[in-house]
């Protein structure tokens, strides 16, 4: 139908007409009209593209070598230019775009590969964006989407996250000894102000061994301690009230002969 002048254009297309092989104009979405023979049209799809850049092995800044896979959306913002500038503008995305990934990947490390992918693909969008702008194109999104280790590696990167965690696990345990500690020490000095508390903390021991039935009972040496104390506790309490008793005699005899005078 192009060649007999009549060309339908759909909505996301944009028609590009040459007349004798010179740029005409470009036509909008719907029926249009043509010179037969003499005019050429050709479709332009204004819609998102997705394009998948395939697997491509590169070695890291610190001598890594992996496996990378990415994704890249793009559409085409200029009919004209995707046409005149560029012969085949998908195919020429397509290797700008994975040797652009080859060359980002390569200047980073490996872990900021693995962390900080954002950085890497807005790195390699602009890179791309920067290309394409020439051919009427813009760059929509770039993304990492695989990353292969070698297995040795992911070995190695086993390891160490398994000893970070157990070094996490320990400095753990660590502190809690230590705040154990302190609240010990605070509860001694309270006890040693108060050795009542003492008998009453023992006392309470026993209680919670008492409660399995077949257990045998042992009474702690600060038990036996608590125990020395409180009776040396009531023998001085005894100690003073013999020692009070002269005083009382004492006290009276006045009084007796103050009565006797008289008589």
């Amino acid at each position: 139908m192009p060649n007999l002048g009549v060309a339908i254009v759909r909505q996301y297309q944009r028609g590009v007409v040459f007349r004798f092989g010179k740029l005409r104009n470009v036509r909008n979405p719907g029926i249009r009209f043509m010179i037969p023979l003499a005019d050429r049209m050709w479709k332009v799809t204004l819609r998102t593209v997705t394009m998948p850049i395939p697997s491509q092995q590169v070695i890291t800044r610190d001598n890594v070598s992996i496996g990378v896979a990415a994704v890249a959306y793009f559409r085409r913002v200029d009919p004209v230019k995707s046409i005149v500038e560029i012969e085949d503008v998908s195919s020429a995305i397509n290797q700008i775009a994975q040797t652009t990934v080859r060359n980002v990947v390569g200047r980073s490390l490996l872990d900021q590969v693995l962390t900080d992918t954002e950085t890497l693909n807005t790195q390699i969008k602009d890179t791309l964006d920067g290309l394409t702008r020439q051919w009427g194109i813009y760059v929509l999104l770039v993304e990492l989407k695989d990353i292969e280790l070698p297995a040795s590696m992911q070995r190695a990167m086993a390891r160490q996250a398994e000893a970070e965690r157990e070094k996490r696990a320990k400095i753990i345990a660590a502190e809690g000894e230590a705040l154990s500690a302190n609240r010990l020490a605070e509860a001694a000095d309270v006890i040693s102000d108060h050795p009542i508390a003492l008998q009453l903390r023992n006392l309470q021991i026993l209680a919670e061994i008492a409660a399995e039935k077949n257990s045998t009972i042992v009474f702690p040496a600060q038990f036996l301690e608590s125990v020395r104390a409180l009776t040396r506790f009531v023998e001085g309490e005894a100690g003073k009230g013999v020692a009070s008793a002269p005083e009382l005699r004492t006290r009276r005899e006045p009084v007796g002969s103050s009565s006797s005078a008289p008589v």
